[in-house]
Formats: structure tokens, sequence, C-alpha cells
């Protein structure tokens, strides 16, 4: 099971992960984890540690093959699926200071010039009774002009029905924030659930997911939490807590490594 993984019960919260009671510094600057039974260690001994420390970067990137094409915008990077018009994931760090909204919603979707092979358009869309469904969403982006219109890209949508955008997904949307706002800085990889034999809208033949997915880390001193979310794109009123599942669980759902700079663990 993954060290950040977590499946919620009753409680709708963060799970706590600690390495260790307390950390203290030996006389020659090493660090040490010291245990209520007087047992300790060096914490370079200990493998996540060391990954806190100096791999941080770009955390929030699962693990890709070698022919994937990653793209990163401004504030998200994506992997883009050409089988289904729409991204595999996207993922982000959104800190304390970058929920504070600077510029407004421009409502100019376009396509992603990185792309390539082009992306899904308006036409695609238009008459089909889906929202243009962010999966970064705008309010997270709103720290910056460039973000905010990066982030109606046609790679950052996905057919959402309008009740869900509106409704669930938002409400995750708004609870991921404020999160944000509490940790400091949180990861956050969302998307849709892109399987063989979906139903697809336009002459692009952009697949309607059944499911979306959120995974979200905080990975910032004293403890490290992690949650994730499995939703049906489809109306619902039921509480977020009914879909929070662990982050094992989706990326067995989704077949995506989520987090795979830091190390599997068994307990």
């Amino acid at each position: 099971m993954r060290k950040v993984a977590l499946l919620i019960l009753t409680v709708f919260a963060f799970h706590s992960l600690t390495f260790g009671q307390q950390e203290a510094t030996t006389e020659t600057g090493k660090k040490v984890f010291l245990w209520e039974d007087g047992t300790w260690v060096y914490a370079d001994s200990v493998p996540l540690y060391n990954i806190k420390a100096t791999t941080l970067s770009k955390l929030e990137i699962p693990k890709t093959n070698p022919k994937d094409i990653i793209i990163t915008h401004t504030g998200y990077t994506l992997l883009y699926n050409e089988t289904h018009e729409q991204s595999s994931w996207i993922a982000y760090e959104l800190t304390k200071e970058e929920t504070n909204k600077i510029y407004e919603r421009t409502d100019k979707f376009i396509s992603d010039p990185k792309v390539k092979t082009g992306t899904a358009t308006d036409k695609d869309y238009a008459g089909s009774g889906y929202d243009r469904g962010h999966l970064a969403p705008a309010s997270d982006m709103g720290w910056s002009v460039t973000a905010m219109a990066e982030s109606f890209y046609y790679s950052n949508m996905s057919p959402q029905t309008p009740s869900f955008n509106r409704g669930v997904w938002k409400r995750l949307e708004e609870l991921a924030r404020t999160w944000a706002i509490e940790n400091n800085s949180i990861y956050i990889v969302t998307g849709p659930v892109l399987t063989t034999g979906l139903n697809t809208i336009g002459s692009n033949k952009v697949s309607v997911p059944n499911y979306f997915y959120k995974v979200i880390l905080d990975y910032s001193e004293p403890s490290i939490k992690g949650i994730g979310f499995i939703i049906p794109n489809t109306n619902s009123s039921e509480p977020l807590q009914q879909f929070a599942v662990s982050i094992d669980s989706v990326e067995k759902f989704t077949g995506i490594d989520f987090f795979s700079l830091l190390a599997d663990d068994e307990f």
C-alpha cells in the first residue's frame, strides 16, 4: 500500500502519517528520528525523508512511459490522450497564495497549441448536452493572467454532465482550495477515467467519461496526508466523503501511478 493512501470511513479528513515521534539533531549535525521506546535512526536512512528533502520538484507528475509526451503550461502539466481527445491527467501544485484570485475567468475556450495532433473544438461540444468541464478549475488559476487563459485550453476540458460539473465536482474543487489554504500547499492530480467503449461527442469523437477522479497530497512537515476521490459523471447530492477512497484505489481504477517519487510500503 502506498504510504499516502487513505480509505475514509466515517471521518472526512486527511490521514496523517508520521515517520517518528520526534526529530532531533546530533552534536555533529546529523538529523535523527527518536521513538518513545528509546530507539532511533538517522534521518538520511529513511527513503521518504530523502525524497522530501531533495526531490520535491514535480512531485505531482504521475509515472510516465518513455514515449509519453508531457505538456507543461504555466499552471499545470498534462498527458494528452489522442484516442479520447482529452487529457489522461492534469497535475499541479496549488499553494495558499495561488488561491487568492486576482484575474477573472476568460471563458475563451481554445485549442491547446502545444498538442500537435489537435484537440477538441467548440463544435464537438455544441448541442451535445455536456459541459466543457474543467479538469484544473479556472478558480485555481486566478493568480496569473496566463494561467487563467491556459485553463480554457480544450486539453483541460472533458465532457461533463451539467449537474455534475456545477454540483458535486464544483464542491470538490472548492474543498481542495480550502485544503490548500489550511496546509499552505497541496499537490493535485485529476482527470477522467478513460476506458474502451465510451460514448463520444462531435466529429473528433471526444469520449464521455463515466467517472472522474481527483487525488490530493499534502507533502509538508510534520506529516504526509493524502486522499482520493472517484465520482460518477452524473448528478449527486451525496456528501463528498461518500466518494472518498484511498489513493491506491484510484491507481487501480485508472491504471495511473500517482506520486511515484514516493516509496511503496506495506503496513
